[in-house]
């Protein structure tokens, strides 16, 4: 293992906590770019879903008191999810997977695109129980077969008024149930041997120091700066899975 092979790694680590604790996803965005240079697909995802894990349950703190007063909000996305994402994992011997992310991808930089150049942002204020699960379950369904959980439920998300902590409190425990259930599966395949082990030992603390500049952060933003964050990173997102995808 070289320096620069350590170099990448670390700064994928830093990365990838510094989003999740800024935003409370999005772990892979910026961990997965550079991963994929030094490691084999199926190893990057094994890692960065523990780190994404890792550094959401440091955001889980951040929310607490947003979580325990809204624990039906929660509930209404999280458990459909669950429930989808075995779903999902079904389906991905039945997809292509490489188009059911590049269609992903095209939505993700569309909605992304669209609201970011809008000087007001979408107002959804009446309560839909109905359609939070139905995007939870939607969400649980792309997160096994194609790693994408958070995808809808973060653009719902960011078309709704709610504060920051209240929005916050929904995604970051939603990712965390449904990424730490993909860490179970993963480690009942066999993933976790034991250079991966020590590839997620070593990348641990760069990850849990850039989640904690990314909280530092998150609690500088205003309410709208939080949901214009959402909106750009789902922009982001879109363009870097897309070009993952194809180059």
């Amino acid at each position: 293992m070289t320096l620069d092979y350590l170099a990448v790694l670390m700064a994928g680590a830093v990365a990838g906590g510094f989003i999740n604790g800024l935003a409370g996803f999005g772990t892979a965005l910026l961990a997965l770019g550079l991963w994929l240079q030094i490691m084999p697909a199926q190893q990057a995802v094994a890692v960065v879903v523990v780190m994404s894990v890792v550094s959401g349950l440091q955001g889980l703190w951040v929310t607490r008191r947003e979580i325990r007063d809204q624990p039906g909000r929660l509930t209404r996305f999280l458990l459909p999810g669950l429930v989808g994402l075995p779903m999902g994992v079904t389906l991905l011997g039945m997809v292509s997977v490489l188009a059911l992310k590049l269609a992903i991808a095209g939505f993700m930089v569309a909605y992304g695109g669209f609201f970011t150049l809008r000087r007001s942002l979408p107002r959804f204020e009446r309560p839909t129980p109905v359609l939070d699960a139905g995007i939870g379950f939607l969400g649980g369904v792309l997160g096994g077969a194609a790693s994408l959980s958070g995808a809808l439920p973060t653009m719902w998300c960011a078309m709704r008024p709610w504060p920051k902590g209240e929005t916050r409190a929904v995604l970051q425990p939603y990712n965390v149930g449904i990424l730490g259930v993909a860490v179970l599966l993963f480690a009942l395949q066999g993933l976790y041997d034991r250079e991966t082990l020590l590839l997620v030992g070593l990348a641990l603390p760069g990850t849990l120091i850039g989640a904690q500049f990314g909280i530092a952060l998150f609690h500088r933003l205003s309410d709208a700066q939080f949901r214009r964050l959402l909106i750009l990173v789902m922009f982001g997102s879109g363009l870097a899975l897309a070009l993952r995808e194809l180059v």
